[in-house]
């Protein structure tokens, strides 16, 4: 089955429907660095750097009709209907808009299977009219000639160490008698659940990252050797007997950070740190009033991870070093297999920073932003197969 991926940012939806024998056909994505990440792992696909909205359609026929997609995939940014934003569902937010271009790709290539990846909240946004967001996309669909399903899947339930809830809209050609995979995957030993006892044990965020070589803050580099064997089944899949890792680059923390994480106990977060070591006022050495909760958590080893956000290099301490997590770290917490290289620059200051200072050449979607975006390969493979199984 030949795939495009729209929206596709470094590639991990695309990714996993590779994993369950596709063939990556085709990929439009906005990002200069997530399209060169793209580029790298899937040299022999069509990869177009560009604005979806200044795609024409007889440009999109061009670009893609001779390698007739089967299956379009699509991830539109999704910040408007985001459970984080305060204009949550916002109908003049111009990102609420993007779906309807992935339905345009649609009508244009005529594929036989596409497939929406959102946030959960999205299934409870609505329109200035009161319209359910999560309808019109169904209806639009169904007006196409599709039979249209839509859940929302749990990463743990398929063997991923994080906590990650993802709407899917499934609309197929075909009907679908089970349009979305069945668990493999469970938290609960399966002591006293007849259901849990046939499901393989989820790996917990130290299963999936304790064989990466121990680097403290300032410490890595963008490729390394291993240092230490694989300890668990999951390492060994994702390692696949590379000899080379990459992108396990430590951020430079300052000594005061580094002291901070210090103090801090597994399930601590900001929060809970001495009052002298709590983060500053902004240009002043003046304690700030304002602490984020959610930031800078030290994740406890033995449970799955919360999830990778788009900023996820702000968001934990690793469990027992103190500093972030490397771009590689969090990328096999996303399921991504060691030899997928991560390409752009670790991480970037803000983008308002760099606007301010007209640094374009910076303005792009940095290694922890393309990995936290991502779809973790592993659970679109499920969605994958599922489908294949049944067309």
């Amino acid at each position: 089955m030949k795939i495009l991926d729209t929206f596709a940012g470094a590639g991990g939806f695309s990714l996993g429907f590779e994993m369950a024998g596709c063939e990556i056909t085709g990929a439009i994505e906005i990002d200069k660095w997530a399209s060169e990440t793209f580029k790298f792992n899937h040299p022999n696909t069509n990869v177009i750097c560009n604005d979806i909205t200044k795609l024409t359609d007889k440009d999109i026929l061009n670009l893609f009709g001779n390698e007739q997609p089967d299956i379009i995939l699509g991830g539109p940014p999704c910040q408007g209907f985001s459970i984080c934003n305060k204009n949550s569902g916002d109908p003049k937010d111009p990102k609420n808009s993007l779906f309807e271009e992935f339905i345009r790709v649609g009508r244009v290539l005529k594929p036989k299977i596409m497939i929406m990846e959102n946030v959960p909240n999205l299934v409870k946004a609505k329109t200035a009219n009161k319209e359910m967001v999560i309808d019109i996309i169904c209806t639009k669909l169904e007006k196409m000639g599709f039979y249209v399903y839509y859940d929302i899947l749990e990463a743990t339930n398929y063997g991923i160490p994080q906590i990650r809830k993802r709407l899917f809209v499934i609309a197929s050609k075909k009907q679908l008698e089970n349009p979305f995979p069945k668990p493999t995957h469970t938290l609960n030993s399966g002591k006293n659940d007849l259901l849990s006892e046939k499901l393989e044990k989820c790996p917990s965020l130290w299963d999936a990252i304790s064989d990466l070589p121990e680097i403290e803050a300032r410490e890595g580099s963008e490729e390394q050797e291993y240092t230490i064997k694989t300890k668990t089944k999951y390492q060994k899949f994702l390692r696949n007997g590379n000899a080379t890792l990459y992108n396990h680059k430590a951020m430079c923390h300052s000594k005061r950070i580094v002291e901070r994480f210090a103090s801090m106990s597994c399930g601590d977060s900001i929060s809970d740190v001495p009052e002298h070591l709590k983060p500053y006022k902004r240009n002043t050495t003046e304690i700030s009033g304002k602490v984020y909760d959610q930031n800078n958590r030290r994740m406890q080893p033995n449970k799955p991870c919360h999830t990778i956000a788009a900023s996820f290099y702000a968001n934990f301490v690793h469990p027992f070093k103190n500093r972030n997590f490397t771009a590689r770290e969090g990328a096999r917490i996303q399921s991504f297999p060691d030899s997928f290289v991560f390409k752009g620059k670790p991480t970037v200051v803000s983008q308002k920073l760099l606007a301010r200072e007209g640094r374009t050449d910076e303005k792009y979607l940095c290694q922890y932003n393309q990995i936290g975006n991502a779809v973790p390969p592993l659970l679109a493979k499920a969605v994958a197969k599922n489908i294949l199984e049944q067309i």
